[in-house]
């Protein structure tokens, strides 16, 4: 029986070894590929400021609404420009708009919510 048991265990191992083997970078499977990066990686330096000019994108809730048990959320995206000291110096709408729906919990299990 201690056989039996020693064979399993020793065929169990070589196969985790074989599996290891295969799924390193110096198997035949992946010897193609490259793990390594060639070029060394840019250093951007840390004192340059953003560019004022680029505009970051926002999501403001435009309408938000309760329709058969759910909330019904609905939000346009926006371009923010902003001046040198961070304040928000035009807002222009994109076109794009996500609606987000959920299923209402506060109404099944008693919970008071006022918004």
């Amino acid at each position: 029986m201690k056989r039996k048991t020693f064979i399993c265990g020793l065929f169990a191992l070589i196969l985790l070894g074989f599996s290891a083997y295969l799924d390193s970078p110096y198997s035949f499977l992946n010897k193609n590929y490259a793990y390594s990066n060639d070029q060394p990686a840019a250093a951007i330096s840390a004192s340059a400021e953003p560019s004022t000019d680029v505009p970051e994108t926002k999501e403001k809730l435009v309408k938000r609404e309760k329709k058969n048990g759910y909330i019904i959320e609905t939000y346009e995206e926006y371009e923010v420009y902003k001046d040198e000291n961070g304040d928000i110096t035009k807002s222009e709408p994109t076109g794009q708009s996500d609606t987000l729906k959920y299923w209402d919990y506060s109404k099944s299990k008693g919970i008071n919510q006022d918004r």
